[in-house]
């Protein structure tokens, strides 16, 4: 069963693109999949994995949200 909205959404950065505002795991996924920069470390890979995860109610949504933050923080994609 799909995980559903993180209490606690996470802003990312993207340059001159501005801001986004990710609040699940599906669209975290989305970003990882579609929009993500060309960094994709050992963190990206995780957040992919663990996104993917969280959507097949393996892992919770808060442990998906957890792991997309480290990977944020990977690709230094923070909100200033």
């Amino acid at each position: 069963m799909p995980q559903g909205n993180w209490q606690k959404p996470v802003q990312i950065a993207f340059g001159n693109q501005g801001t986004e505002t990710i609040s699940s795991p599906s669209e975290a996924l989305m970003v990882l999949t579609d929009r993500w920069p060309d960094l994709r470390g050992p963190q990206f890979v995780k957040a992919r994995s663990c996104c993917r995860a969280a959507l097949d109610g393996r892992r919770t949504s808060e442990e998906a949200r957890l792991q997309f933050e480290q990977a944020v923080s990977e690709a230094q994609l923070h909100v200033n």
